[in-house]
């Protein structure tokens, strides 16, 4: 069954599959108590709720025994301009990634439901989430052998790199479990040394000070302390990843025609992005991840990158 769903997985265009047994995450849950105490997700609130199901997929998912993680690469076959506004590379494509990776999954569900039955999955609980659910994906990935954890803390792919994406599927089926992946960071430091903001530090991330957080999340306005250090972005950030070896080793353009990256992306100058309008950019962006971003908090981030290159 696990070689099944694993071809299965691949066939559909993930770029890999691992399995992991579901259990209480003792380490997390320790972690992340302390972390949320500290107020170091800033005003991401919803990270309080559902504790107890975020550090244990039996309480979210009750009757699950297995987790099936799932990993879609979406390093860009091109880049943008080096002079425009940067935009993080998870929002090049046109269609949102929860979009494309959630139709995976309800595929590969039902090969498997298909071959072995309605019963391995559960029926009265949703079983299967991409990044907006409370999962601890990064760690199931590990535990399913598919990477460790990095400095930056992203998840780093065998062979894919840290430029993927995670969805997972709750079994009720136990099987054999695959290793978990021995973390190969080493003495490296270089996406700690490289983060303008210092939001890296001693393997904790302060979300408050991450420029993907201060350019998508936070609602409130960039305060002085960081304006000057965002580098240039403006949704979101790679600066960690770009610097990572691992990801000049083995980061290479995915083949995944649904994550294509948008022309305007690819083209769009800063005069372009400086001028696009509200009604421009909910035409032009109504399926990507921009649109999470918002026209509002995506022009007053223009603003403050625009008022650092004069």
């Amino acid at each position: 069954m696990q070689e099944f769903i694993r071809q299965q997985a691949l066939s559909l265009g993930f770029d890999a599959c691992g399995f992991a047994r579901a259990g209480y995450l003792n380490e997390d849950a320790t972690f992340l108590r302390k972390w949320l105490d500290e107020g170091m997700h800033g005003s991401m609130k919803f990270l309080e709720n559902y504790f107890e199901k975020r550090v244990d997929p039996t309480q979210l998912v009750p009757g699950c025994k297995t987790v099936v993680v799932v990993l879609l690469n979406y390093y860009p076959q091109v880049e943008q301009p080096s002079d425009s506004p940067k935009i993080a590379r998870y929002a090049y494509s046109a269609v949102d990634y929860h979009y494309v990776i959630k139709q995976k999954l309800r595929e590969l569900e039902n090969a498997i439901t298909g071959a072995y039955g309605a019963h391995v999955v559960s029926r009265e609980y949703q079983h299967s989430f991409v990044d907006s659910a409370p999962v601890l994906e990064r760690r199931w990935a590990q535990l399913a052998g598919l990477g460790w954890i990095g400095k930056h803390k992203q998840l780093i792919a065998e062979n894919i790199g840290s430029y993927c994406f995670i969805g997972t599927l709750f079994l009720n089926t136990e099987f054999e479990w695959t290793s978990v992946s021995r973390n190969k960071c080493g003495s490296c430091t270089k996406c700690i040394d490289a983060c303008p903001t210092n939001a890296l530090d001693n393997g904790i991330l302060d979300a408050r000070k991450c420029i993907s957080y201060l350019t998508i999340e936070n609602r409130d306005k960039i305060t002085e302390e960081f304006r000057d250090k965002l580098s240039g972005c403006v949704v979101g950030c790679d600066i960690c990843q770009e610097v990572c070896p691992w990801n000049r080793k083995w980061a290479k353009p995915h083949q995944h025609t649904e994550l294509a990256a948008m022309s305007e992306i690819t083209n769009w100058t800063t005069e372009n992005w400086q001028n696009v309008s509200s009604s421009d950019f909910k035409k032009k962006f109504k399926n990507s991840a921009l649109s999470r971003v918002g026209w509002k908090k995506l022009k007053s981030n223009i603003d403050i990158e625009k008022k650092q290159r004069i």
